[in-house]
């Protein structure tokens, strides 16, 4: 082997070694090496999950808890209300067709004379 190779395969070891700790630089975590990625984004995540969760204006469970306990009676009525709403509607739908047989009948008995 000449120089000039052991130098292009010592540059080739520097650059493969610069990509792996550019890779991995600023990792303070579990980096997975069969899927390196993937860890890295999980690892991202859990880093700044705060920040994001306050940029994207997100709430978090205990909010929501918060947010069923205080709407919960509500929510409660209003399904309630629903339920009567749809009885009614059954309701007037019968009626309905009733109306429109009794009319039909009417209109034959006029047709009629």
């Amino acid at each position: 082997m000449t120089i000039v190779e052991a130098l292009l395969v010592l540059l080739l070891f520097i650059v493969v070694i610069f990509l792996v700790y550019y890779y991995l630089r600023g990792s303070s975590g579990r980096v997975d090496i069969t899927r390196p990625l993937e860890s890295r984004i999980d690892e991202y995540l859990d880093r700044r999950f705060d920040r994001i969760v306050e940029e994207w204006a997100l709430v978090d469970r205990r909010q929501a808890e918060k947010f069923r306990e205080e709407r919960s009676a509500v929510l409660a009525r209003d399904e309630a209300r629903m339920a009567s709403l749809r009885e009614f509607e059954e309701q007037f739908g019968e009626n309905i067709a009733d109306l429109e047989e009794r009319l039909e009948a009417l209109e034959k008995q006029f047709a009629g004379k």
